[in-house]
Formats: C-alpha cells, sequence, structure tokens
C-alpha cells in the first residue's frame, strides 16, 4: 500500500481499476530475491534476519488480503464480519511477550521492556470485554469507585499487595473503592502534594503553577491517587509503569479514568522527547537508579525541563545492594552522589522525601569536573524507543526554556495554532454534540436507557498535530483530558503538545499501541488514514487495535476525504462498529465518519 489507493475504489472507471490490481499482484507476488537476503544475513549480529523475513512475508500477506477487500468492495459486496476473540485475548497486551523475548534471547531486563519485532502472528479477531464487565461510573464518581470485573486483579492478589494498598483501596463485592485521603506512605495525599509544594518553596499545592509546574511525569504510580488529586489541581499528570499481566497499575489507573500508559524504560528510551516534563515523581516505585552506568537517572534527566523538579520518596533506612550491610547506601544517598555530576541540586528534604532541581543555566555543565558525565551529541532522530544513552541529553535544544521563565511555546506561532485551531474545529460541536456530547444519546440496544446517558473521560486524537482539538474540549469547557499522539513519521509536534501543557506521545500506528484494551472513551482521527496510505500499515489491523483500546459504547470520529471515510466505513462494519457518514458541508470532499462501539455481552 504505498500510493492512495482510496481513490480506485470509487468512482474510477473499470480499466483504471483493472490496471492497478495488475500492478499490486504483480508487486505482492513477487518473490525475495537471494540477494536481499544475503545482504541482510551479512550485515552483523545485531541484524535479526528471520524477523526481517517475517516482516516482509506479513506485509506481502497483507497486501494479498487488502487487494482481495478492495476487489470485494468495487463489486458492491459486502465484507465479513472479524470473529470474536477467544477469553485469552480480553486483557491481551501487544508487543509485551516476556517469555517470547526470553525464547529470542533478551535478558537482564531488556525482556521486560516493548519488543514489537518478536510479536507473532496471531488471528484477526474483535477482543471481547470480561464476562462480569460493566460501563465505567461517571465523573466524579467513576475516579474513585471503579468495577472490579472491569480489570484483571483477583481477590487474592489485592490482598497480598500489602498495606500500602489496602489502606489505598477498599474491595466490596463488584466494586473497588479508592480512599485518597489514606493513599501511599502518608497521613493523605493531599498532604503529600502540600509537603512537595512546602519542599518547592510554595505555600500551597495550588501553586505548582506558580513555579512552573503543569506536567508531571508520575513514574510507578502506584493505582493512580497522586494523580487523580493533581488532576483535580488542574495539571496533567501521566502515570508510566511496567507491563503487568494481572494488577497493572496502568489498567487501574486508567480505568479511573486518568491519563496513563504503559511505559518501561530499563533498556529504550520513553517515546517522549527531551525536555518534556515539568516533574518528575517516583515514589518507591522501585528503580535502582545507579545501575546501568546511571541510565535510568540520565533518562530522567533527558525528559525533564531546564528548573524542572525530580521527587524521589523513599524509606531512608532501606539500604540497597549487595555489598556488606556496612557499605550499603540508601537510595537517597546514590541519587544525591550521581546528581552533582549532572548539574542537579538537592532543594530539599522532609521525612522521606527528597527534591532535586535540574539546573536552569545550560553553562553548568562546562564547569563540571573532568569525571562528571558526557553530553550527548544530539541529533534530529525522533526518541522513538531508542537504546538508553550514557551522556546528558538537550543541552544545546532550542528548547531549553527554563519552567519558571515559560511565556510562549517553541518552534509555531499563535497564527499557525489559530489556522490549525478554532477554524479546522468550528462546525465541529455543532455536528458531534447531538451524537456524543449530548445529555441523553441513546444507547445502541436499549429501549429507555438509564443516566448517566454518556460519558467521556478521556480522548486519544491518534494525530494531533499542535494539540488542538484538546485546546477545543478546554475551550467548551469538557473535562475529558486528551492523549495527544504524534505519528512518528508526521512532523514532530510532540515539543509544542508538551510545552502547552497537555498530555501527548509518539507513537507507530503501524504498531498497536502501549495501552490496555478499553481503555480510551473516544477515539479521534483526522487525516490519520490518508497519512498511513503510504506506509506499510495494514488498515484492517489498525481498526483492530482501535476497537482493542476503545471500551464498549465508546465512539470514534474520523475526518478525512470522502474516499477514505468509504472505505473507513467499510472496516468499521467489520469490527462491529454502527457508523454514519456526515457531510461537514463546508464546500471540500472531507466528511466525518462517526462512529460507536457496541458492547458485545455474553
Amino acid at each position: 500500500m504505498t500510493s492512495p489507493w482510496y481513490k480506485s475504489v470509487f468512482g474510477l472507471r473499470g480499466l483504471l481499476f483493472f490496471i492497478l490490481g495488475v500492478v499490486a499482484l504483480l508487486t505482492i507476488l513477487s518473490p525475495l530475491t537471494s540477494t536481499s537476503y544475503d545482504e541482510a544475513s551479512s550485515a552483523g549480529s545485531s541484524i535479526h534476519v528471520p524477523n526481517i523475513y517475517s516482516n516482509y512475508r506479513r506485509i506481502k500477506e497483507q497486501a494479498a488480503v487488502d487487494y482481495l477487500d478492495l476487489r470485494s468492495l468495487s463489486l458492491g459486496t459486502s465484507l465479513k464480519e472479524f470473529p470474536l476473540c477467544g477469553k485469552e485475548r480480553e486483557s491481551y497486551v501487544p508487543c509485551y511477550n516476556v517469555t517470547g523475548n526470553l525464547l529470542a534471547g533478551l535478558q537482564e531486563g531488556d525482556e521486560l521492556d516493548r519488543h514489537c519485532e518478536f510479536e507473532r502472528e496471531k488471528e484477526r479477531c474483535v477482543v471481547r470485554p470480561p464476562r462480569d464487565y460493566k460501563i465505567p461510573l461517571r465523573w466524579p464518581l467513576g475516579r474513585d469507585i471503579i468495577w472490579s470485573g472491569n480489570v484483571k486483579i483477583t481477590k487474592d492478589q489485592f490482598l497480598s499487595s500489602g498495606t500500602v494498598t489496602t489502606r489505598l483501596m477498599l474491595l466490596e463485592e463488584n466494586q473497588i473503592t479508592f480512599h485518597s485521603e489514606d493513599g501511599l506512605i502518608f497521613d493523605g495525599v493531599k498532604d503529600y502534594a502540600r509537603q512537595i509544594a512546602e519542599m518547592i518553596g510554595l505555600g500551597s499545592d495550588t501553586e505548582f503553577a506558580q513555579a512552573g509546574v503543569r506536567t508531571v511525569l508520575d513514574i510507578g504510580c502506584g493505582f493512580g491517587s497522586f494523580g487523580a488529586h493533581l488532576v483535580s489541581l488542574k495539571l496533567m499528570p501521566i502515570c508510566i509503569a511496567k507491563y503487568e499481566a494481572t494488577g497493572s497499575q496502568v489498567q487501574l489507573a486508567l480505568e479511573r479514568g486518568l491519563p496513563a500508559m504503559i511505559g518501561n524504560f530499563f533498556s529504550k528510551q520513553l517515546p517522549y522527547p527531551s525536555l518534556s516534563f515539568d516533574m518528575v515523581h517516583c515514589a518507591q516505585c522501585g528503580i535502582t537508579w545507579d545501575i546501568k552506568d546511571a541510565m535510568l537517572l540520565l533518562e530522567v534527566d533527558r525528559v525533564l525541563k531546564p528548573g524542572g523538579y525530580f521527587v524521589l520518596t523513599s524509606p531512608t533506612n532501606k539500604a540497597q545492594g549487595n555489598l556488606p550491610d556496612t557499605k550499603k547506601t540508601s537510595i537517597s544517598t546514590r541519587v544525591n552522589e550521581l546528581s552533582k555530576k549532572i548539574c542537579w541540586s538537592l532543594t530539599a528534604q522532609q521525612d522521606e522525601s527528597f527534591l532535586w532541581q535540574k539546573t536552569a543555566d545550560s553553562n553548568c555543565y562546562s564547569s563540571r569536573s573532568q569525571d562528571s558525565i558526557p553530553l550527548c551529541k544530539d541529533g534530529d532522530s525522533v526518541p522513538y524507543y531508542h537504546p538508553l544513552v550514557p551522556c546528558i541529553s538537550g543541552t544545546t535544544s532550542k528548547r531549553w526554556i527554563p519552567i519558571q521563565n515559560r511565556s510562549a511555546i517553541a518552534g509555531t506561532t499563535s497564527t499557525e495554532l489559530e489556522i490549525h485551531g478554532k477554524s479546522a474545529l468550528k462546525n465541529y460541536w455543532s455536528l458531534l454534540t447531538p451524537l456524543i456530547f449530548s445529555d441523553h444519546p441513546k444507547r445502541p440496544g436499549d429501549e429507555d436507557p438509564l443516566p448517566p446517558f454518556n460519558m467521556i473521560r478521556n480522548v486519544m486524537d491518534m494525530n494531533a498535530r499542535f494539540g488542538n482539538l484538546n485546546s477545543a474540549l478546554l475551550e467548551q469547557g469538557k473535562s475529558a483530558w486528551v492523549m495527544n499522539v504524534v505519528p512518528v513519521n508526521a512532523r514532530n509536534t510532540l515539543p509544542i503538545i508538551l510545552d502547552r501543557g497537555f498530555a501527548g506521545v509518539l507513537h507507530d500506528w503501524c504498531e498497536p499501541f502501549p495501552t490496555y484494551p478499553r481503555t480510551y472513551d473516544m477515539l479521534h482521527a483526522n487525516e490519520l488514514l490518508t497519512h498511513l496510505s503510504s506506509e506499510r500499515c495494514s488498515l484492517m489491523d489498525l481498526f483492530l487495535e482501535m476497537d482493542r483500546i476503545l471500551r464498549p459504547e465508546g465512539w470514534v470520529v474520523i475526518s478525512d476525504k470522502l474516499g477514505v471515510i468509504e472505505m473507513a466505513r467499510a472496516m468499521a462494519t467489520r469490527v462491529r462498529w454502527e457508523a454514519r457518514v456526515i457531510d461537514i458541508q463546508d464546500g471540500s470532499d472531507q466528511r466525518l465518519l462517526v462512529c460507536q462501539k457496541p458492547f458485545l455481552k455474553k
């Protein structure tokens, strides 16, 4: 699929379609030459030849299937619905197969990271919700109470998770209740947030924004109570934690409607650009910071903005390491030793919490001692799961702006934001409000629906550009937060999005997104399908992935050209979505495809 093939499906003459079909068949049936295979074999041990062949074969087979689907559409025949997956796929997250990674030779923690290159072909099917799944409760109630059947955690796991968790959560019949005042290891989350504010020099946690703190990366966030409190303060926290098959921190946080995604950086960089967050927070996150030449701490430094804060909360009397007890040191002591080499300063300490501040002066790095950690030769490459680096990044970036001095968004202008903002979204609300944002939309299959009729807590903007859908939601007074996704092969506008104080991430839509099933209420894709038409992506796999991460009764809004929308509507029927095409009536061939995912009850 290397050209905008969708134009040939609708409205072109049969002769043209026949010629394109012949070209497609010649392409997909061409054999893999031995020369290509030999070149791959001689490229060194770092290249996995079987995986290259497997990827080629998968693309080849996918092209054949896509061609047959195009042919069916051109002949006016209906496409079959995808079958329903088995029970084993209810909580399945692709690219996190630890067993498969170990068999592939990964070790020393690398097997825990994301590895889509080892993902095996699986049956294309629609993931069903668990038998006891229920539609989440509306905010703010749903932030503190979730249905236990919606997440993969057993009663035994809950009871064996320790005193911290049992103080944080209460399991009652089919519900899990979160008590923000009894969370973490403190008197309460509010008191803890107030303590951090005091360590910065503020009078209250309501003044975080005055210190330049708007975005917080919360590593190993537990079940999201600290993040929930930050959301109530109008800050934007993003929880990241490693993949967990059961009892997942990320799954529970997302079920509460809080910003979270699977993110582990033991061997690979996080999918964020340098200088992304105002604060990085780690409360007993279980990371040993001084291993691997301190590259884990250097990754925190990479994503931390100038003048930003690193908060580490850990028992001071808990020694770690393989040395005799007399030589063991606490986590905070080892971090403090490393901080001097990367231009951090220990600003404050209260009880078990430590606060470091990253330098706001880039000249600090040239005045360090000879044995300090070197500076990276920063290039223009997009940090999409690259290997960790043993050097300091971002020091020469144009975005080196201390968070306390931030007054403008680097890399764009207000005019550019306006062009891609209000003017581009002007007609959205009049068209979508009756369908999605109304107080009384009818659920499919319900003759007399009971309140709450609809709920949008979070939105994934799959081709976010400058984050203007996020901005429009805020201007409309919607309480939903947005995960702004920037495709890796598009213009990298993620720094702009993060500088606006929004949540965002880089992602390759030819791969699955790092989240659990049923975690988003609404998906928005503006010209994403046109963008992907020249990529190696499979349209079928993309729609199945969208269905996997969308909760039952969730919404999909696709904006694109008419030919693309017709193809998308055909694919929507294959995943059992209810779909309708809307003409935005602006004189162009742009259309909206609005879909709702049904609740497939067992």
